[in-house]
């Protein structure tokens, strides 16, 4: 089944866990939706559910009950090997720490994803260069990641999660480790790249001034997915 329009669609999602006699429900049939070039603040409390809603989204996890639809295709019964694909082809991360590959230099790490989905070394290469200069960051493209500041090292992480054009960005707290100055620097970077690229982004954040210059945002009560007024 086909789901058109949106680039992450999550439908009656559920997610239960067991603890003894009692279950504990994390997940509760929630929905969302995400369109290409949106930018979504994912802004809730520890232990509401947050991580589990971005490990299902990005098929890292299966949802007890529902489905998710990335680019419009199901996910929910494809097999493992299916699933890895979409993750590196359809899916982007970008986590609160850069997990960059220390012994490779920036434009390296952005070929990586690239070659493993079978791109030429050398159309890996002008594809990664492109995107450091992207992110103002071409100039260090053949630095190690310990000779990176760390907006430099967060801008490089970001430039390899959307090396191989995919649907849908995934952020966890992708500015959590940054001064304020830095933080938003690279968040202008990371806006500009989603908008130029189409990719749908869900942007996990405590930092609600950064929230706020996303296109809306969305928190969890419940185990549902909800509109959250950032005033």
């Amino acid at each position: 089944m086909m789901v058109e329009q949106a680039a992450l669609r999550l439908e009656a999602v559920g997610r239960h866990y067991e603890q003894g006699e009692n279950r504990l429900t994390i997940l509760d049939e929630a929905e969302m939706m995400i369109s290409p070039g949106e930018m979504v603040a994912l802004v809730a409390p520890s232990g509401a559910g947050k991580s589990t809603l971005l490990h299902i989204a990005g098929l890292l996890d299966r949802p007890d009950t529902g489905e998710v639809y990335v680019g419009g295709e199901a996910c929910g019964t494809l097999g493992d090997d299916r699933r890895t694909a979409m993750r590196r082809q359809a899916i982007g991360f970008v986590y609160q720490f850069h997990h960059l590959l220390p012994e490779f230099s920036a434009l390296e790490n952005v070929m990586m994803p690239q070659m493993i989905m079978g791109l030429k070394h050398g159309e890996a290469a002008s594809r990664a260069q492109e995107l450091l200069d992207y992110m103002r960051i071409g100039k260090r493209s053949h630095h190690r990641p310990a000779e990176l500041s760390g907006g430099e090292q967060q801008r490089v992480a970001i430039a390899r999660a959307v090396a191989n054009s995919p649907h849908v960005l995934l952020a966890d707290e992708p500015t959590g480790n940054l001064d304020p100055t830095t933080s938003s620097y690279v968040f202008d970077a990371l806006t500009a790249l989603v908008r130029q690229s189409g990719v749908a982004a869900l942007i996990a954040t405590h930092n609600h001034d950064l929230a706020k210059r996303m296109d809306r945002a969305i928190t969890l009560e419940n185990g549902k997915v909800v509109p959250l007024d950032m005033g």
